[in-house]
């Protein structure tokens, strides 16, 4: 505002000045007049930005003022920052409007002085002097205005960039912490639910000879370092800055270790392959481990001490069933219960099908086809 009112200061000190230097077109009206449309205008150069209609309301009273008195070359120029005023800054929708109007203003003062000095050179000048007072203030406006509209849209657009960016980062960081931790959890629980099924054994029973007391310490121990070493590896791929993962990732081709050390733990397991056994893609390989080592790590917790592994490979899948009796009883276990929730995540993740729940003989059952082309999914 106080920018506004000194500019409005100037424009009028400027036009004074001109009145005073003869820039005017006498008529047969008091020369003092001319000060009056010059004072309008100027308030219109107060209220430019607050209310550009306004503005532009002062403009035009003033032209019509100033057209009855003079005409003055000061107010013209101050009516030049009123209609770029109401076009940069009014409504948008008043912008073509105030073009049209001050094009046909120009044409028809260019013809009354045409009509009045009868000479086409004085038409020539008049639609010249028209035009810069009245349209090229309003095409400048609108050019501004266009450009200043593109730059807000660009800017916008690019917050928007950025937040989908910062969007992507949290999910990307919350996805890589989910399959962490879906990571950890598979790879621990299995051996220290095995560790603690048998540590529990151990404790409860006093008849225990010292042969069958060792076997059990020497399973444990086994477990222990097993676990370590799983997790030492993942470590040392987390750490790692290439793919060096290929000679420690666990495959599906692996699963008798996980049934060995089910029956270690004291689980009658079973494994049966059918078809021939052969490379499958990473993830793929990945998943079908970790759903049979957390199938078997809750027929240790769950279970009667029994399971069945099926690994089937079709021509264009691997399915993974592990089957197992339930005793009805609760788990002396602690559990996170994210076990059913991983392995279908792990699934559903390389395009696969997951499904757990009893089977109609009786027992759990865990299945899980997955799909040999990783694009598959």
């Amino acid at each position: 505002m106080r920018q506004s009112t000194l500019g409005a200061l100037g424009a009028f000190v400027m036009g004074f000045v001109l009145f005073l230097g003869g820039a005017y077109q006498p008529r047969n009206t008091p020369e003092w007049l001319l000060v009056i449309p010059l004072a309008v205008a100027c308030a219109g150069v107060v209220v430019r930005r607050r209310a550009p209609m306004a503005a532009l309301g002062c403009g035009v009273a003033a032209l019509g003022l100033d057209v009855a008195f003079g005409p003055s070359l000061g107010t013209m120029l101050v009516l030049t920052d009123n209609l770029y005023s109401a076009a940069l800054y009014g409504p948008v929708r008043y912008t073509r409007w105030i073009l049209t109007m001050c094009s046909i203003l120009a044409v028809v003062f260019g013809a009354v002085y045409w009509y009045l000095a009868q000479d086409w050179r004085a038409l020539a000048v008049m639609l010249i002097q028209a035009g810069l007072v009245l349209v090229i203030p309003v095409t400048t406006a609108m050019v501004l205005r266009q450009q200043r509209d593109q730059a807000t849209a660009e800017r916008v657009r690019a917050e928007q960039v950025a937040r989908l960016a910062e969007l992507d980062r949290e999910a990307a960081i919350t996805a890589e912490r989910t399959r962490m931790a879906r990571e950890l959890h598979d790879m621990i629980a299995n051996h220290f639910s095995a560790i603690a099924i048998q540590s529990t054994a151990a404790l409860s029973r006093k008849d225990l000879d010292p042969a069958t007391i060792r076997k059990i310490m020497e399973s444990v121990r086994e477990n222990s370092v097993q676990g370590m070493t799983e997790m030492r590896s993942m470590i040392g791929l987390l750490r790692s800055e290439g793919d060096d993962s290929e000679a420690t990732r666990p495959r599906v081709a692996d699963v008798g270790d996980l049934v060995e050390r089910a029956r270690t733990a004291g689980v009658e397991a079973k494994l049966t392959v059918v078809g021939e056994p052969r490379g499958l893609p990473v993830s793929v390989d990945l998943a079908g481990y970790r759903i049979v080592q957390e199938a078997l790590t809750n027929a240790m917790k769950h279970g009667d001490h029994r399971a069945t592994v099926d690994v089937v490979y079709g021509e264009r899948d691997v399915t993974l069933t592990v089957d197992n009796p339930v005793n009805g009883r609760r788990a002396g276990l602690p559990g996170s219960g994210a076990g059913l929730i991983g392995m279908r995540e792990r699934a559903a993740l390389v395009g696969g099908d997951f499904e757990a729940g009893p089977r109609d003989a009786g027992g759990w059952r865990v299945r899980a086809r997955l799909p040999m082309d990783e694009e598959s999914g």
